[in-house]
């Protein structure tokens, strides 16, 4: 009987080390994923099925690393406090981070892109920058990338922790905060279910979706690093991004939607059911009187509810409106106002836009007095608005005025553009002009050579006859070597202006055709530090040139455009000091075959540029330096020239540490 109380004692405890090491072979064949968020498009459920683009990106990456995802839901603060323990399960989290704060925990490559602005009530007004939080009660969710933004920041507002962002909009309804900064995707499902919460600035804080890892897990992040930027380069990546983020194709959450219709059509049901019974009680009471007072009483009745109707949805439609509109009588009373940015119309900052201070009283009699509409273009600080004042009637006037800020942006770089492309006309008609002087200046000195090295044997035979003989005060010998060396550097000032010219003219000329043609990638580069010298004087320029001279398939005309762009960036970039300027290489432009391609590669020790920034550098319009003249439309140009060439350009860039622009092109030869 011992014998075989022993006996199974040992096999149970076999079977449970087979166990175990089944669990631990299945735990390394596995990702566990731990997933909070109930925001479409990023993670969500519908109908009992996981569905979002974090689950599906991760699903990808389970597939190329050969693992097996499982999903695990918690709550957000289960999840961080997970994902700090060692012992969790919790393999791997999708959180976002601040742009410019890493977390302490491993963390992938950015995913996604996001931002985080200020909410508040309907009516408040517009929050412009931190500046405008000072004194007021902000709630910030606990653990989220906002909180982790402004840890160990001085904050001059009172701060309010909250479970959820959900939780700080409802305590805004409440009035127990002023303001929730809450995140971009959360609070776009959040604010049709609180219509009187609107957005109140722009972004406040710029944010990425990464996946962060638990501690243990660092050689796992590897691995999801390496099947993540795999997807990138392959273009998988870019298709998911356009499943769950293109335009038009905005997800929404079905169990939500399919909650509120089932909740609709509950009421919609009691609703008819309580009107039958309504109307034959009704018909009931109404057989005792009269048939005229029937059909009086019915229509009536109808003609209210359709009135009410209208005027319910009138009130909503005005409401919505994003922009300011205020009706107001002859005495400048404010009849009714939907709240939005009217209180600029009494704010003595906001003016004409040619700086006419704005008098309310005098627009409402001139609209009453002309019963005409009129528009004007206003600006208060660095925004700008349309006013429309439209008279209804011989003492009522509706006030219209909508933000136009970003549209007088882009008249302003089209203007600035057009003034560039006339620009280049007259520097071609100029260009022209200069190569006639320089023309007669090269016959006149090749003519001054022959006359030298004739006047060289009468001058060695007068200065025979007269020893004191002298030239300008120096003997001939000297006189006559000053005017040769004179002579030449006259002729090779005049042949650089003309090869100046020539490229300039080159340069400015339009292309009239897509024929490209084999073109010397190293006389690209010479012909544009010709045009660009008066920048680049000042500054240690280096050139690292392949011989022989890749060739590439393309437009001179063209490259030297895009070249010129960015060595002129690169100038703008740098900024010289006493330390740096002698012995420091500044600008480098080098060409060379790598990977099959041919490159062309710029780089500069300037301030460099931020991610951001770097998002965004081929944007049209898009500009740092807007203030000194910069209308943005550089390197746009540039992207699509290079993209004509079939070509792609690869930019790498840390503040403070300069900038390096790779062109890359087929090598066809």
């Amino acid at each position: 009987m011992k014998i075989f109380v022993n006996l199974f004692c040992a096999l149970g405890l076999f079977a449970l080390a087979l166990t175990a090491h089944a669990e631990d072979h299945q735990q390394k064949q596995s990702i566990v994923f731990g997933v909070h968020s109930k925001t479409a498009p990023l993670e969500w459920r519908n109908n009992g099925v996981d569905q979002g683009f974090n689950l599906e990106l991760m699903d990808r990456i389970g597939q190329l690393t050969g693992k097996r995802i499982v999903i695990r839901r918690k709550s957000f603060q289960q999840l961080l406090t997970d994902v700090h323990n060692r012992d969790s399960l919790i393999d791997v989290i999708a959180v976002v981070s601040p742009i410019t704060i890493d977390r302490t925990l491993s963390q992938s490559d950015p995913i996604y892109a996001t931002h985080a602005k200020a909410y508040t009530l309907q009516g408040k007004s517009f929050i412009n920058g931190w500046a405008d939080l000072v004194g007021k009660r902000v709630a910030i969710k606990k653990g989220a990338f906002v909180d982790v933004y402004i840890s160990g920041k001085e904050q001059d507002f009172t701060r309010v922790d909250v479970d959820l962002y959900e939780t700080g909009f409802q305590l805004l309804i409440k009035g127990e905060v002023d303001v929730v900064i809450a995140e971009n995707f959360v609070a776009r499902r959040l604010m049709p279910l609180y219509p009187s919460i609107r957005s109140s600035s722009d972004p406040l804080i710029y944010g990425a979706f990464n996946f962060v890892s638990n501690y243990k897990n660092a050689e796992l992040m590897t691995q999801i690093n390496d099947a993540l930027r795999q997807l990138k380069l392959s273009g998988e990546y870019d298709r998911l991004v356009n499943k769950w983020f293109g335009t038009g194709r905005e997800k929404v959450d079905l169990n939500s939607a399919q909650r509120r219709m089932l909740s609709l059509a509950i009421f919609v049901s009691l609703m008819s059911a309580i009107g039958m019974l309504l109307t034959g009680f009704i018909s009931l009471s109404l057989r005792k009187r009269s048939k005229a007072l029937k059909v009086e009483l019915a229509q009536r009745k109808k003609a209210e509810l359709a009135i009410s109707n209208i005027s319910k949805q009138f009130q909503s439609v005005l409401d919505g409106i994003p922009h300011g509109v205020t009706l107001y009588n002859q005495d400048a009373e404010c009849l009714w106002s939907n709240d939005n940015n009217n209180d600029l119309l009494n704010n003595p900052l906001f003016h004409y836009i040619d700086g006419q201070s704005f008098d309310l009283n005098l627009a409402l009699a001139e609209a009453l007095q002309g019963q005409k509409s009129q528009t004007a273009d206003m600006q208060i600080n660095d925004q700008y608005w349309q006013l429309q004042l439209h008279p209804i009637s011989d003492k009522q006037v509706v006030i219209l005025l909508e933000e136009a800020t970003e549209q007088h942006r882009l008249r302003q770089a089209n203007d600035e553009a057009s003034r560039l492309a006339s620009l280049g006309e007259l520097s071609a008609g100029v260009a022209h002009e200069i190569n006639n002087p320089t023309g007669i200046i090269i016959h006149s000195v090749a003519f001054i050579n022959d006359a030298l090295r004739d006047l060289n044997e009468a001058s060695d035979s007068y200065q025979r006859q007269n020893p004191f003989w002298t030239i300008a005060g120096m003997t001939p010998d000297s006189a006559m070597a000053e005017l040769d060396l004179s002579s030449q550097s006259i002729n090779e000032g005049a042949e650089r202006i003309s090869r100046i010219v020539n490229d300039l003219k080159h340069y400015a000329r339009p292309t009239l055709s897509n024929d490209y043609q084999p073109t010397c990638l190293n006389e690209v580069v010479k012909v544009s530090l010709r045009l660009t010298a008066n920048q680049t004087k000042i500054l240690n320029v280096a050139t690292d040139l392949l011989h022989p001279s890749p060739i590439v398939i393309g437009d001179a005309q063209q490259l030297h455009q895009v070249l010129i762009n960015l060595i002129q960036n690169a100038c703008h970039a740098i900024k010289l000091d006493a330390d740096n300027y002698d012995n420091v290489e500044h600008i480098n432009i080098k060409t060379a075959v790598e990977d099959n391609h041919i490159c062309l590669i710029v780089s500069d020790k300037g301030a460099g540029m931020d991610r951001a920034t770097l998002q965004r550098i081929t944007e049209p319009f898009f500009t740092t330096r807007r203030s000194s003249g910069g209308t943005g439309l550089g390197l746009s140009v540039c992207s699509r020239i290079i993209k004509e060439h079939k070509a792609d350009m690869q930019i790498s860039s840390r503040l403070g540490q300069g900038t390096v622009i790779k062109i890359r092109f087929p090598l066809e030869y």
